[in-house]
């Protein structure tokens, strides 16, 4: 899950919080209950599942914390630093994971409160991002995953002489080197409108079909230098950026949202949890002209969150036993229901509850079969620790690209003289 929409924290405490570092909302005790704090930055559809849960466990009182996704990120850093200050239990997307990673020792090894028991319930992948030390060290159980698909205008592609019919759709990319093929087909007959809102979705959906992107596996190295892969994925995202394919608007911005709104991309590369996300923006007019087909290339991730607890907490055991309970299957099925939130676990991808759903904004499309598709079938892609300093050159990259300011290579280069001196 990743969302960059504002949101408004709903525990009063947590207002308070923000670039304080204070510590009186770490989990205390109130009207005889413990009380155990839960830090998101999206909607991961907790709210019914905090009642449940204060139902069957009269003692513990759950409340959440919500802030904007970099806010949070950058807040449990800081937290972490200080020692003080953390909610009970923190999701973490999976892009700043690495990051966390290298601070393990600020969190709880959730192995020692039966995790590692619980390990066959995660698709391995899922699984093997939230663990280190050979798997001995448990830091976060999963939530939710971003497995890849294409959503499409069908109006926009019927008027470009297009297929629209989401199964010919499909075939018209396996590859992302088709898709930009028909990035061309598609200006010939509708050059007002852009093919896709932003190089950097097809940049990071190229990248995250990789094994490695940005550093090695092996001893976490710096090498989009020479790593094929990055250089393939930036070449043909610039590429469409350069022809004025895409629009160089940021993704989920307000500008991308009045992108949407006036119809003006043609297609946007969606994880799951985009879904309501493009529908929104999209809003009720646009409602069954948008449709979902595969993802070129072979599955893909982009986003997907975990639970962690850190050590400074008050109620560590506690905090514990919710964290697993909230990402066991039951749970994960009453929230894809819900919100939309792909499960990251194999059971549930194949229940019929994730088989079966369809979104009729999307012209009824089986999002369940094509997400669940997606998500069994993708490799997933090292992100090394320090991703978060390096990412965000290649994707300025391809935005001076778009507004005319660079040309591929010169952008290119700059990205690669930009990560690493930030790497010094």
């Amino acid at each position: 899950m990743r969302n960059r929409t504002v949101r408004v924290a709903v525990a009063a405490c947590a207002a308070a919080l923000v670039g304080t570092g204070l510590a009186a909302c770490g989990g205390g005790s109130g009207s005889g209950q413990t009380r155990i704090t839960i830090a998101t930055f999206a909607d991961f559809g907790y709210e019914d599942l905090f009642a449940e849960y204060e139902k069957a466990h009269p003692g513990i009182k759950l409340e959440n914390r919500k802030l904007e996704f970099d806010a949070h990120h950058s807040q449990l850093a800081t937290q972490l630093a200080g020692g003080k200050g953390a909610a009970d239990v923190v999701a973490v997307e999976e892009g700043w994971l690495p990051k966390f990673r290298t601070s393990k020792d600020k969190f709880v090894n959730l192995a020692e409160y039966g995790a590692k028991d619980l390990a066959g319930q995660w698709l391995d992948w899922k699984w093997n991002q939230g663990v280190t030390d050979n798997g001995s060290y448990v830091l976060g159980v999963g939530t939710d995953v971003g497995s890849l698909a294409v959503c499409y205008r069908k109006d926009l592609f019927e008027q470009a002489g297009l297929p629209t019919e989401r199964s010919e759709v499909s075939k018209l990319w396996p590859s992302w080197e088709d898709y930009a093929k028909v990035a061309d087909r598609f200006a010939e007959k509708k050059p007002d409108v852009k093919f896709v809102s932003a190089a950097e979705q097809v940049f990071l959906a190229m990248l995250n079909q990789a094994g490695e992107g940005f550093f090695a596996k092996a001893d976490d190295s710096f090498v989009a230098d020479t790593n094929p892969k990055v250089r393939a994925a930036f070449d043909l995202s610039a590429g469409l950026a350069a022809k004025g394919r895409t629009s160089g608007v940021k993704p989920f911005s307000q500008q991308w949202t009045v992108g949407l709104k006036q119809g003006g991309f043609a297609t946007e590369v969606c994880p799951a949890w985009a879904l309501a996300q493009i529908a929104e923006g999209a809003g009720e007019g646009a409602k069954g002209k948008w449709d979902v087909a595969s993802v070129p290339g072979n599955g893909g991730n982009w986003g997907g969150s975990f639970l962690m607890v850190p050590k400074q907490g008050k109620n560590i055991k506690e905090a514990a036993e919710v964290a697993k309970w909230l990402t066991a299957p039951e749970q994960q099925k009453k929230i894809f229901d819900k919100t939309g939130n792909l499960p990251s676990q194999p059971s549930v991808l194949r229940d019929t509850v994730v088989q079966g759903k369809t979104n009729e904004y999307f012209s009824g499309a089986p999002v369940g079969q094509i997400f669940a598709a997606s998500a069994e079938s993708l490799k997933p892609n090292y992100r090394g620790t320090q991703d978060s300093l390096v990412r965000p050159k290649f994707q300025e990259a391809l935005l001076r690209v778009e507004q005319g300011k660079q040309q591929p290579q010169e952008a290119l280069a700059q990205a690669l003289s930009q990560s690493r001196a930030e790497l010094k």
